[in-house]
């Protein structure tokens, strides 16, 4: 896909909505001296050329009962398809992404748990596929993000 073609007001509206995004359009308007309408009209665009696809809700996982964060290495035998790697994560909503890399390991999964019997059950179920043969597991202690 090709670049889209952005200028200041467009970045600084993305940079709103990252930062939250149920703010109003009034509030927008106000911030990049434009009206509502106005942006409306580029926040249309935005989603429309794919620069905006989507949007999140942050939460407290802790408050969920998943207080546990860890990132696992996944390591596959050297014939597993890319696009097969994600498989292993089927029906476990623990994970709550997996990113192939180049390089080692071959992917990361993002698991968030109650405790580490979770933990294990989760690694234990992804490793049951047959498809890994290795993985190291790194605990999260804390986290920082910009804007949050």
């Amino acid at each position: 896909m090709a670049e889209v073609e952005l200028d200041g007001t467009d970045v600084e509206i993305v940079d709103l909505l990252v930062a939250d995004a149920r703010r109003s359009l009034a509030d927008i308007g106000r911030l990049v001296s434009l009206s509502p309408p106005a942006v409306k009209r580029r926040i249309d665009r935005l989603e429309e050329s794919g620069v905006i696809t989507g949007y999140t809700t942050v939460v407290d996982h802790a408050k969920l009962g998943r207080p546990l964060e860890a990132f696992t290495e996944l390591r596959f035998a050297g014939n597993t398809r890319v696009d097969d790697i994600a498989g292993v994560a089927k029906g476990l909503p623990e994970v709550q992404a997996i990113y192939t890399m180049a390089g080692d390991p071959d992917a990361l999964a993002l698991i968030r748990v109650r405790d580490v019997e979770d933990l294990k059950r989760v690694i234990d179920r992804m490793r049951s596929t047959g498809k890994i043969v290795g993985t190291k597991t790194l605990m999260v202690l804390g986290a920082w993000s910009p804007g949050r």
